[in-house]
């Protein structure tokens, strides 16, 4: 039986403290992580300090490295936004098509690479910006965006896809990147849909049509033309020849710096490596926690407030819950896709594919909440003279709101998806 001080008691209460911390404060909780994990694997549990360096994710850190960098550059460059803009007079002016624009337009970008920050950050300046001007209610283009960004967010290209497949496969969950992308989808348009309907679709539908001119083009110059053909190049080579996309990300961004598309110090900066830095810490904490038994422990706590027929819906519910305030790339799936087979084992039942989808989704649907980076960055995004206060408590209670939407779906829809 374990003791107050055994190594896996101690690398628990390590990890709850990394949790509790990463929702109560602004440190990086990788860091903390790593902190924490060596005293506790050197010193309590007696491994080498090779033996905890190994734990270092170090094939998903050139993923995430790679694949940020290479569409940190289609950003810096320009490339991204002269592609949002034109999709953004595409609708030709009927204001009831750009809220869905705009979430068709952030999932396409979030899917293809950066993911849901990258995305977000984006958008969101744009279409809050279209959305005052064309009257668009401010609040429904803030969750178009962010559940556009989170329905794109989990594809096999995305580097937060990258992140949870390589949880979920270290897991003993086989790999299924396309099972995991089509469940998060279509959680987020049903809830995008829902949200265009009860927050003033219908209304849009009888308006008259505004003026696309109010958004200028930006003309496509060589370097943005360079830099499209090597993202296309990158997808064919990622998705017909089974290319890691980190290392082809690598190689299409030395492409772009050498050809002058952008220049290598704005590039490397646009990584965003405190949230590389989250991930690849926490995986170094959960690896310590499953060496000393933490994580079986960890699983047996789990599977006393849930049952075989509820794992689903409760999982979805707790996820969602502390991805309200969480990073959920960062803290939610690194340290509850790896319980999931210890759940089953002494839940005695359950599905583990389930079980991950409804944490996939449990997690990501409540990230429209202020409190979440894409929340507060379309918050952040609303012209002055719109109502901030208003949009952050509105955001706030539907991302609250989505912890029981989340929990129903992982209860009641995901089997359809296995």
């Amino acid at each position: 039986m374990d003791t107050l001080l055994s190594p896996a008691v101690v690398a628990l209460i390590a990890f709850v403290v990394v949790i509790i911390l990463s929702l109560t404060s602004r440190v990086n909780v990788g860091v903390l992580s790593v902190a924490l994990a060596w005293p506790i694997a050197v010193m309590l549990a007696g491994m080498k300090v090779d033996a905890l360096m190994g734990i270092f994710p170090a094939s998903l850190f050139l993923t995430l490295v790679g694949v940020t960098l290479l569409f940190g550059i289609a950003q810096q460059n320009g490339t991204l936004e002269a592609l949002t803009r034109r999709a953004v007079r595409a609708c030709g002016g009927n204001t009831a098509l750009l809220p869905i624009v705009f979430f068709v337009l952030t999932a396409v970008v979030a899917g293809v690479g950066p993911g849901i920050i990258a995305a977000s950050a984006l958008v969101a300046p744009l279409a809050m910006s279209v959305g005052v001007t064309a009257r668009v209610p401010v609040f429904l283009m803030a969750l178009m965006v962010g559940n556009g960004a989170n329905a794109g967010n989990l594809s096999p290209f995305s580097a937060v896809g990258v992140i949870v497949q390589n949880n979920m496969v270290k897991a003993g969950i086989p790999y299924h990147p396309w099972q995991v992308f089509a469940t998060n989808c279509v959680a987020h348009v049903l809830v995008a849909a829902g949200a265009y309907f009860l927050f003033g679709g219908l209304k849009l539908l009888r308006a008259p049509r505004a003026d696309p001119s109010t958004v200028a083009e930006v003309p496509l110059t060589g370097r943005h033309w360079l830099t499209i053909a090597l993202l296309v190049a990158w997808v064919i080579g990622v998705v017909v020849f089974k290319m890691n996309p980190g290392l082809a990300g690598f190689t299409a961004a030395t492409v772009l710096i050498l050809a002058g598309a952008v220049e290598d110090g704005p590039a490397v900066a646009s990584i965003p490596w405190p949230v590389i830095v989250m991930v690849c810490g926490v995986s170094v904490m959960v690896g310590v926690l499953e060496k000393t038994g933490g994580m079986d422990l960890f699983t047996t706590l789990l599977a006393k407030i849930t049952t075989p027929g509820t794992a689903n819906g409760m999982m979805a519910f707790v996820t969602g819950v502390i991805s309200t305030y969480s990073s959920t790339s960062g803290v939610v799936y690194p340290a509850f896709l790896p319980t999931v087979p210890g759940l089953v084992a002494k839940l005695g039942g359950g599905d583990p594919l389930q079980i991950a989808l409804s944490i996939n989704v449990g997690a990501a649907i409540v990230d429209v909440s202020p409190l979440s980076t894409t929340g507060a960055l379309c918050v952040a995004a609303l012209p002055a003279s719109e109502n901030a206060k208003l949009l952050f408590r509105r955001l706030l209670i539907w991302g609250f709101s989505m912890t029981i939407v989340g929990a129903l779906f992982g209860q009641f829809c995901v089997r359809f998806f296995v």
